[in-house]
This record gives structure tokens, sequence and C-alpha cells, in this order.
């Protein structure tokens, strides 16, 4: 199965909403079958952005699944990709530029960005003498 990381960001922002104290069933996205977004939250586990993966199968089948929470990683991530202009330029950049798009390169872009505006409002609060009214 290919990776979908349209279906990683989806899968993070669902957790993060969902989340309480316990695992959550069968997480479901709309518009992707259980066995993808099954298989997305077992990578997403393995890639250390989710606490938990656990599947049921029976008769070679998928029956059922559950996830835990963020990581503190997985937080992180989804903190730069949350907002949908910033998930735009994102994937933009990863396009015009060829970029494989793994979680590194994303990771990579949406830190510059946040980078940039960082110091875009720090320059202005220098110029200015302080933080904007």
């Amino acid at each position: 199965m290919k990776r979908d990381m349209e279906l990683v960001r989806l899968i993070l922002l669902k957790i993060e909403e969902e989340y309480s104290s316990t695992a959550i069933s069968n997480l479901n996205i709309s518009g992707y079958d259980m066995e993808t977004v099954a298989y997305h939250c077992k990578i997403l586990n393995e890639a250390g952005l989710i606490s938990d993966y656990g599947a049921r199968y029976a008769d070679n089948s998928l029956r059922s699944f559950g996830v835990g929470s963020l990581t503190w990683e997985g937080n992180d991530f989804l903190d730069k990709i949350r907002d949908n202009s910033q998930w735009k330029k994102v994937k933009d950049v990863i396009v015009q530029k060829g970029l494989p798009p793994v979680i590194e390169t994303i990771k990579t872009i949406s830190s510059a960005f946040v980078t940039a505006a960082a110091e875009g409002v720090a320059n202005s609060i220098i110029k200015n003498g302080g933080m904007p009214q």
C-alpha cells in the first residue's frame, strides 16, 4: 500500500480531536476504507507520531484496530501542518521542487515557514520597539 501524506495529516487531526484517555477504536476518516486508515495508523506508530496501535484479524481479514494518543513528536509535527494554508504551501513546495513527500521533508519545509514567520515578528518588534497592539 502506498503512503498517503494527506491521510496522515487527517489521521493526526482526528486523533487530536477525539482522544481523551482511552484508545480510539476503528478511527473513521471519511473517504478512506478501514484497511487503509489502519495501515497508516500502523506506520504512524512505527514513526513515533502516535503512541499505540493494535489490530485484530479474523479469517485473514482486518476486523478492528485501535490507536492511542499523539506523541510529543506527533503533536509537534501536527502543529507545523495543522493550518490549511500552511499545509498547501508545504505541498506546493514539494511538488515544485520535485521533493519526496516524506515526514522529514515536510518537517524541514514547514519549519522553514515557521522560522521565517517568527523572524518577521521579531524584526517587527525590534523595529517598532515592542509588540504590536
